[in-house]
């Protein structure tokens, strides 16, 4: 790690009150960096802006932040303009996770004197997703199987390389110390992207895994047909470095932070009502198609929320973890209460002229128009949306205060909330991800990503490639991991649209075009 310039008090990382006998949340190791912050020689540092401030700015302003607005988050984003993309889907998740910090600092006695970093907290939920390719898991999964050799590749993982090498912020030496930015330097990777504080990269930091670094080791972990969770080898030292800094240097154990923690529970708050939602617009989903779902496809549904459940909390009792199809029919009758609660016109019963089939077919039938009205009349799914949210937001709980070191903090949902959003994100995935119509369109951007990296990893291919992505590969000539590496980088950095019109460009019918710049 390069040395870094003293700090000014005016930018020194967010001040602590503190509670007699408890280590502060955050502490001067927190707001360290890869290197030395770069400062303008003409601009003296704001005494208001806090380390963690400056971490939000420097994301929000970062070209990869921008592209997530052409990365499709359920449906292909040319579909409609309704519809959410990544950016979007970002903005919901940091609003819904400064949100359930702001309810801890509230109502936790620890909390209410060390508050959790509502700037920390925010940019954990905007750079979440910043490193998921193009086309989703289907571009992941594309992606990996062409680095199972060099290290694999994963979306989270990518988020740590987007935000700590990838964006050009910052090199080791530049601009603090050089002129002149190296990216390489003498066969060292130099580059420091948006050069973050340790804290504001352990808040993206969601899996403390390292993915297994060739393809032996994947077949011997059994995993080789998806990708793993973890990071890449090539950040196991920055992890190092993190994990010291924030848990400590004698911490052992799988680090994670308060802050991610909260923009995890986020994510699947947002996943669970938002992506519903677009669900019911798109005509993928209604209410009434979710209740009256046939068993068998309940029970694969029942069979992964229980396996979560299982994981998630092993402090319950066994009889307190049961879920089956009683549990799971009991949950969405809570859900779609307001589609299931029939009211028949007491004019109507008034007459006594119903018999039974006549009864049971006015309460179909009346079912069915509050639940098609839930998804075509805007009004009804914002209110649906926005109860769903803020009783999940209610139901964030503090499982396990860490008193040694209260970064650690585990934040979790209670199990009826948590049963409520697994079962939701199952209902979405099943019905819409994995139906024919989204998968067409998935299939099509996985072969598209295929034929693009196969064409680039070629003896010259790389020639195709913009030149500062050229220029980074020569720098490490005969490195074929290196290559494969940067080639990787290239691709999960493109939107959608992008990666369709590269396609075209070199391997479309077309005509060749050298106008079009990268």
């Amino acid at each position: 790690m390069a040395p870094t310039r003293q700090k000014s008090r005016s930018i020194a990382s967010p001040s602590v009150a503190k509670r007699a006998g408890l280590p502060p949340l955050y502490t001067a190791g927190d707001a360290a960096r890869i290197t030395a912050a770069a400062a303008t020689d003409d601009l003296a540092p704001e005494r208001y802006r806090s380390e963690f401030r400056r971490d939000y700015a420097r994301l929000i302003h970062c070209p990869s932040f921008r592209r997530l607005q052409g990365k499709a988050q359920l449906f292909p984003c040319q579909e409609s303009d309704f519809f959410r993309n990544r950016l979007s889907h970002s903005l919901e998740v940091a609003q819904i996770a400064k949100s359930i910090a702001i309810k801890l600092n509230d109502e936790h006695e620890y909390f209410q004197a060390n508050p959790i970093n509502t700037d920390l907290i925010e940019l954990a939920g905007l750079a979440h997703d910043i490193g998921h390719p193009p086309f989703g898991h289907n571009g992941e999964e594309q992606l990996d199987q062409h680095m199972l050799e060099y290290g694999g590749f994963e979306g989270n993982a990518q988020t740590l390389r987007v935000l700590s090498r990838l964006e050009k912020k910052q090199t080791l030496s530049y601009p603090h110390q050089d002129d002149t930015p190296l990216a390489v330097a003498n066969g060292q990777d130099c580059r420091a992207g948006l050069n973050l504080t340790f804290r504001s990269l352990a808040s993206i930091l969601k899996y403390d895994d390292q993915i297994p670094r060739n393809t032996d080791a994947r077949r011997e972990a059994q995993n080789e047909k998806h990708a793993v969770k973890g990071y890449c080898f090539s950040e196991r030292e920055l992890v190092s470095q993190i994990r010291s800094r924030v848990a400590g240097p004698k911490f052992e154990g799988k680090m994670k932070t308060v802050e991610c923690s909260i923009m995890d529970i986020a994510d699947d708050i947002a996943y669970s009502t938002y992506d519903l939602e677009d669900a019911f617009k798109g005509g993928f989903l209604t209410p009434l198609s979710i209740i009256s779902m046939p068993d068998h496809q309940k029970a694969a549904i029942v069979a992964k929320v229980q396996k979560r459940i299982e994981a998630s909390y092993t402090h319950l009792s066994s009889k307190e973890r049961e879920f089956g199809l009683p549990e799971y029919n009991a949950v969405l009758q809570r859900i779609f209460a307001g589609v299931l609660k029939v009211e028949v016109p007491a004019e109507i019963l008034d007459d006594g002229g119903l018999d039974m089939d006549q009864y049971n077919a006015l309460v179909v039938s009346i079912t069915s128009e509050t639940s098609a009205t839930l998804c075509s009349n805007g009004y009804f799914r914002t209110e649906f949306t926005s109860q769903l949210v803020g009783r999940f937001i209610r139901a964030v709980e503090v499982a396990d205060f860490n008193e040694a070191c209260p970064a650690l903090t585990t934040v979790r949902l209670s199990i009826e909330a948590f049963i409520a959003v697994e079962v939701l994100k199952t209902v979405s995935f099943n019905a819409v991800i994995m139906s024919s119509r989204l998968k067409s369109a998935e299939n099509r951007g996985q072969w598209v990503i295929e034929q693009i990296f196969g064409e680039l990893k070629d003896d010259g291919g790389y020639l195709l490639m913009p030149e500062d992505w050229r220029l980074l590969i020569e720098a490490n000539p005969g490195d074929t991991g290196w290559k494969q590496r940067c080639i990787s980088d290239y691709i999960a950095g493109m939107t959608d649209a992008y990666c369709l019109e590269f396609y075209e460009r070199i391997l479309g019918r077309a005509a060749p075009s050298i106008q079009k710049q990268h």
